[in-house]
C-alpha cells in the first residue's frame, strides 16, 4: 500500500484527493521508485481539468519525480536497486512510490539533489529541446521568451544567455521582473502595463526576433507573430492562458513568411538515444552551473491543491516541488 494523490474525476483543484492505494509491482519494462521529490507543472492542471484526457480513472497525476530504484520488473537493464533516478514521464508522480517506464529514466549524478532533479527534468529537458532542437540558438540571435519568471522561463532565460543570445522576456510584475533580469534577460517587459508587442519594436529598433517561445497561448497569439522578423519562428510549447482558439495559417504568409511550430518533449524522447544526448546535456549545464535550477517553493504532496491553485494563477516563480 502506498499513499499519493488520486483523481476520481476531472475538475478543480478540489478532486486532488490524498489517500491510500494498491500499487501493483512494477511489469515489463518498468522500474519501481521511491519518490524523493515530485515536480509540478502546468501539464500535471491539463490532465486533471480534462483538457487533456487520460485514458483511465481514477488515476495519479504527474509525470516528474525523482528518486531511488526500488526494484525493477521483467527485461528491465541497466537500472538496479539504489540508483538515484528521475524522470518526467508516463503518470503516477504524485505519490510516496510509482511504477516509471526505465526507457524514460535518467541516472542522476550524486552532486544533483532530489529536488533539483525534480524540478529540472520537464522543465530542463523542455528548454534543451527549445533552444537546442527546435530552433538552434547561435551568439546574436535575438529571442522573445514569453513567462520569463516562470519553470522554464528562469531555465529558458539562463541558458539562452549562456549561448549568446540578446533575451528579451515578458513577465506580469515587477517583482518577477528583477527575477527574469537576474536569470540572464537582457530587456524585461511588463505585459500588464507595456504594449509588449511595440516593445519588442523599440528594444530591436525595428528589426524583431529570431525566434519567439510562447508558452501562454490564447493571450500571447496572434501578438508573438508581430514580433517577428521576415522568416522567424514562432515556437508555442505551452497553453497557460488557454489554448489558442483559432491558428490561421495565412498569418505567417501575411506577417514575413514566418514559421510556426507545436513541439512537445515527448516526441523528442521517445527515442532513447536522443533522451540520453538530450540528458547528457542539461545534466552538463547544470552541472557546470551556467543553469541554476531555481526551485522557489516545496509544498507537501498533501497540499497540492493549493499548489495548483497558486500555478493557475500565475503566482509562481521559478520550480515549485511537492515532497512525499
Amino acid at each position: 500500500m502506498v499513499e499519493g494523490i488520486r483523481i476520481h474525476k476531472t475538475g478543480g483543484p478540489e478532486v486532488l484527493t490524498y489517500e491510500p492505494f494498491d500499487l501493483p509491482p512494477p511489469g515489463p519494462g518498468e522500474v519501481r521508485m521511491k519518490n524523493r521529490a515530485i515536480g509540478l507543472n502546468f501539464i500535471d492542471v491539463y490532465h486533471r481539468t480534462g483538457l487533456y484526457p487520460v485514458a483511465q480513472s481514477p488515476f495519479v497525476p504527474g509525470g516528474e519525480s525523482a528518486g531511488d530504484v526500488i526494484s525493477v520488473g521483467p527485461g528491465v537493464t541497466g537500472f538496479r536497486k539504489g540508483d538515484r533516478v528521475a524522470l518526467a514521464a508516463g503518470m503516477g508522480a504524485y505519490a510516496t512510490e510509482r511504477n516509471a517506464p526505465a526507457s524514460q529514466l535518467v541516472k542522476i549524478p550524486d552532486t544533483i539533489g532530489y529536488e533539483t532533479a525534480a524540478a529540472m527534468m520537464l522543465k530542463g529537458l523542455t528548454t534543451q529541446y527549445l533552444v537546442r532542437r527546435t530552433y538552434k540558438v547561435k551568439p546574436g540571435d535575438v529571442v522573445l521568451l514569453h513567462a520569463a519568471a516562470g519553470g522554464v522561463g528562469l531555465i529558458a532565460s539562463q541558458w539562452l544567455k549562456h549561448l549568446g543570445a540578446t533575451v528579451i522576456g515578458t513577465v506580469g510584475d515587477k517583482d518577477k521582473a528583477k527575477l527574469a533580469r537576474k536569470h540572464g534577460c537582457d530587456h524585461v517587459i511588463l505585459y500588464r502595463e507595456e504594449d509588449w508587442v511595440k516593445r519588442v519594436g523599440e528594444i530591436t529598433k525595428g528589426a524583431k526576433c529570431h525566434v519567439v517561445y510562447d508558452g501562454v497561448g490564447k493571450a500571447t497569439y496572434p501578438g508573438s507573430l508581430d514580433c517577428l522578423r521576415p522568416f522567424g519562428l514562432f515556437v508555442s510549447f505551452g497553453n497557460a492562458s488557454g489554448a489558442i482558439d483559432s491558428f490561421n495559417i495565412l498569418h505567417l504568409s501575411q506577417k514575413g513568411s514566418l514559421y510556426a511550430t507545436r513541439p512537445t518533449l515527448f516526441t523528442h524522447t521517445q527515442d532513447r538515444k536522443v533522451l540520453n544526448a538530450m540528458a547528457k546535456d542539461l545534466i552538463g549545464v547544470v552541472s557546470s552551473g551556467a543553469v541554476k535550477i531555481p526551485v522557489r517553493s516545496k509544498v507537501r504532496l498533501k497540499e497540492a491543491a493549493d499548489a495548483h491553485r497558486q500555478l493557475e494563477a500565475r503566482a509562481t516563480t521559478g520550480a515549485t516541488v511537492l515532497i512525499p
